[in-house]
């Protein structure tokens, strides 16, 4: 593999193509707060600090005018944000292979492979699907977490979108919040399901284990939606649909009503072999180490044309052995 490229401040706003500002409207509901506040809440996705600084030197404009950040507004203001204003990351571009379904001037659609980090942490500061991004697209550092705007569990498969333009960011953020993104994955479960539901438990951090999560009262909304798509033995086949997007939603919501996902390692217990399995079975099933969840369908509607777009992604080789052997086990 190529050594890492790394992009400084310099280097990515001078390969950055020119764009056009992005334009918002302040809303009567903000009148009377103070323009950094009120972009604050127009987009969370940046800090103040950095809203700030924007303000002062003139790469956010109110009304065509270089105001203070303490400028009252009272909505029906126009606010106009350079894109080009400096990169909202130090992250490493790495040239990491990327599987695209879709690219355009404002967004592309990837399939995730399992296995691969989506943002630098603790323990995977590189390799990362942000590093990978990074390479394929410099520009990509001047917009908030290089675009992702949702994310995938390290060992979950499927499709992510990516913007490549702050109001392509916006606008698929705001659909993310509006619940209207179609998201469906495909997750195989232990113990034999009779029917589909909606899941609403709260999510929250585990009080014990801050790398768990867990349901809780005073948790966040969650809404998960999973009907059945295959029954076998003692496994089924669910396809599942998000309204919310918390961490691990799918993975702890599914443990909660006691039916993890098979091979996950932190909700899915001890492995459970079915009676009577076949030798082919057993090994397909002690085999697969990750959790069986693969983000299978995207849909939104595109930031620019307005229309309805969607994709669809195949279940990996992993995934499909192992339903393959679950199918072949009498």
């Amino acid at each position: 593999m190529p050594p890492p490229t790394q992009y400084t401040l310099k280097d990515s706003v001078s390969q950055m193509a020119p764009k056009s500002p992005l334009s918002l409207e302040i809303p009567p509901r903000l009148a009377g707060f103070r323009l950094d506040q009120a972009l604050v809440e127009l987009l969370p996705d940046y800090s103040r600090s950095r809203l700030q600084l924007w303000i002062k030197n003139g790469a956010a404009r109110l009304d065509g005018r270089t105001v203070v950040p303490r400028h009252t507004v009272w909505g029906g203001e126009r606010v106009e944000l350079m894109t080009e204003a400096e990169p909202a990351t130090t992250v490493v571009g790495e040239n990491i292979p990327l599987r695209l379904l879709h690219e355009d001037d404002s967004l592309l659609i990837l399939a995730k492979p399992a296995g691969l980090v989506v943002h630098p942490a603790a323990g995977h500061a590189g390799g990362t699907l942000q590093n990978a991004l990074l390479h394929h697209a410099p520009e990509l550092a001047a917009i908030p977490r290089c675009g992702i705007v949702h994310r995938l569990d390290k060992d979950t498969s499927g499709l992510l979108m990516v913007a490549k333009t702050l109001k392509a960011h916006k606008a698929l953020v705001d659909q993310l919040q509006a619940r209207s993104v179609h998201r469906e994955y495909l997750a195989l479960v232990q113990g034999a399901m009779t029917g589909g539901g909606t899941l609403t438990d709260p999510l929250g951090r585990h009080p014990t284990d801050r790398k768990r999560f867990a349901v809780r009262r005073d948790g966040k909304p969650a809404v998960t939606h999973y009907r059945i798509e295959t029954r076998y033995t003692d496994h089924t086949l669910l396809r599942v649909k998000l309204e919310t997007g918390r961490t691990h939603q799918i993975r702890v919501h599914l443990s909660h009503i006691h039916y993890p996902l098979v091979g996950d390692p932190v909700y899915g217990g001890r492995l459970r072999l079915p009676r009577g399995a076949s030798e082919a079975l057993i090994q397909a099933l002690q085999a697969f180490r990750r959790q069986a969840l693969h983000a299978e369908s995207l849909g939104f509607i595109h930031p620019d044309s307005g229309e309805w777009v969607v994709w669809q992604e195949p279940l990996p080789d992993d995934f499909a052995r192992l339903l393959a052997a679950l199918g072949e086990n009498p």
